[in-house]
């Protein structure tokens, strides 16, 4: 872990919030807190509950939306490091994560190290802390399947818990941390498989990328390079240059209805996965290009990806407002057209859709 001290401003606001998402947009912090230990971040949220001070915890910026008016508060920026085994066994080993370590790079370290069960993750951009979060999952994984422990820091109680899969309460795009202050992620345990082969294939577009079947298993770096290649070519892979990555990727999820629901909408056509409980998940971005969004449509400075129709993309001198004002115009043609509500998939701050 490097030898860095925190960094703090307390006189002026910092630069804007824009430099530190991956949508580049975001006005102002009150104060600007850079944690590289844990004891740093636990005690920047502890100080600031003492004086009643807001708390916005940033790592990757990758799934948040900030309003330009910024945050008024006090903005921790995690830095931490560390990847550790902490239990090895002949078919699988647990590894403790620093909340702050930028997740794909955990990725290439796993499949590197010959460990199996984050390989269709490749190439999420953020941080390893922020996954739990947001149950993060591509390609038929989610983070909640290799995820044995999230350590935090539970403010209610000012004391560091580990807490089981069941306490962090995982659900499609969600957990008990997501929409709560109560607690600071600071490591993450994942238990993975010790092999040379990925998991089992379970998404059909992945599965012909690959040229395997559903439930094949195909070689660790084959699966996180046809993943990268995937993501790349609908601008998921963070790239500076391309204003199709200024995004938090994607901006709607996927919306689950009953089969009730189901049955009236006569969208048989349309793409869709049946639950175990008779609900039926319809692709987001399906229903907003049949509503008459398609790829590239334009707000003022921002617009739809030009490659994925899921991602809302800063063009470069867009705002927060342009951006938000382009989802609300999406969501209502959606609802309009099909009687469907889009929820948001990122978290918004100071911001309201």
């Amino acid at each position: 872990m490097p030898d860095v001290s925190s960094q703090r401003q307390t006189d002026a606001p910092a630069s804007s919030l824009a430099a530190y998402t991956t949508l580049r947009l975001g006005g102002q912090p009150g104060t600007l807190t850079v944690a590289v230990e844990t004891d740093q971040a636990v005690a920047t949220v502890r100080n600031a509950a003492k004086g009643c001070r807001p708390v916005l915890v940033l790592a990757g910026g990758s799934n948040v939306v900030i309003g330009d008016a910024g945050f008024a508060g006090e903005v921790l920026l995690l830095r931490t490091r560390g990847i550790e085994v902490v239990e090895a066994q002949a078919q699988s080993v647990v590894v403790r994560v620093a909340a702050g370590e930028v997740w794909d790079d955990f990725v290439e370290y796993a499949v590197t190290s010959g460990w199996s069960g984050i390989e269709f993750l490749s190439g999420i951009p953020g941080s390893a802390g922020a996954t739990p979060i947001q149950n993060v999952g591509a390609y038929g994984s989610e983070v909640a399947d290799t995820i044995v422990a999230v350590h935090a820091y539970d403010r209610e109680h000012d004391a560091i818990r580990a807490m089981s899969p069941a306490e962090c309460a995982f659900a499609y795009r969600s957990s008990v941390f997501k929409h709560s202050d109560r607690y600071l992620v600071l490591h993450v345990n994942f238990r993975l498989t010790v092999s040379a082969e990925s998991a089992p294939i379970r998404y059909a577009e992945l599965a012909r990328s690959l040229g395997a079947e559903a439930g094949d298993r195909v070689p660790l770096r084959q699966a996180r390079d046809t993943v990268l290649k995937l993501r790349a070519g609908k601008g998921m892979v963070l790239d500076p240059e391309d204003h199709d990555t200024w995004s938090v990727g994607s901006f709607f999820t996927n919306p689950v209805v009953s089969a009730a629901q189901w049955a009236t909408l006569g969208l048989e056509q349309a793409p869709h996965w049946p639950g175990a409980d008779g609900t039926v998940k319809i692709p987001a971005a399906w229903l907003i290009e049949h509503a008459g969004f398609p790829k590239g449509y334009a707000g003022d400075g921002v617009s739809i990806s030009t490659k994925h129709t899921l991602a809302l993309t800063n063009r470069g001198g867009g705002t927060t407002t342009a951006l938000l004002d382009l989802a609300r115009t999406i969501r209502d043609g959606v609802r309009d057209r099909f009687g469907i509500e889009l929820h948001p998939e990122p978290v918004l701050i100071n911001a309201a859709l």
